[in-house]
């Protein structure tokens, strides 16, 4: 039986077209490992383009929500999606701007006894809502996010994290992409 790491192979970064593998080798430099999103990714390479486009558009753009408050986002709505490349990679990543070793499992696990402020709280219960049940959506759900400061600006942020990352989930999924070892030590514990 094979499964989707062996159906869906990564890459050679020298075969690569130009532009992506300039942006992986970037990456490598900076974490020091190329994670394997970027490698799977790069398979189709118009699609790993639109991918990270969209990707930076979300999480990289100055907006009301922190740096931790998107990875937050992406780590209960992964958790969520069933997402072990997700909730592991961005888990890392929330430890390290949130300063805290714990936020990730709990988020992950059970976004509800997560140590969150309140209007984090409210702001992953309404992320939770367009990732699972999107369709459900009523003027409240917005109501409870203005109760908290978020405007209807903000809203949308939240909503496009969660629904790029329930895209992320599946595809991620689909193919069988794996965390890195690297991720899972990252942000456990205080730099020395």
């Amino acid at each position: 039986m094979t499964d989707q790491t062996d159906r869906y192979p990564l890459p050679e970064i020298a075969g690569l077209p130009d532009d992506i593998r300039e942006k992986i080798l970037a990456v490598q430099e900076k974490a020091g490992f190329v994670p394997n999103v970027f490698l799977k990714l790069a398979r189709r390479p118009d699609e790993f383009r639109a991918f990270f486009a969209y990707h930076d558009a979300l999480m990289l753009r100055d907006n009301a929500l922190s740096k931790a408050e998107k990875e937050m986002i992406v780590v209960a709505t992964s958790g969520a999606n069933q997402c072990l490349y997700c909730v592991v990679a961005h888990g890392a990543i929330l430890r390290i701007y949130a300063k805290n070793p714990r936020v990730s499992d709990q988020l992950a696990t059970n976004w509800r006894k997560a140590e969150l402020a309140p209007r984090q709280a409210a702001m992953i219960e309404f992320a939770m809502k367009v990732a699972t049940d999107s369709a459900s959506l009523v003027p409240a759900d917005f109501d409870a996010l203005h109760a908290h400061g978020f405007s209807d600006e903000d809203a949308w942020d939240i909503g496009a994290i969660a629904a790029f990352f329930a895209l992320s989930n599946r595809m991620a999924n689909l193919s069988g992409m794996m965390p890195n070892h690297e991720f899972y030590a990252m942000g456990r514990m205080p730099r020395s």
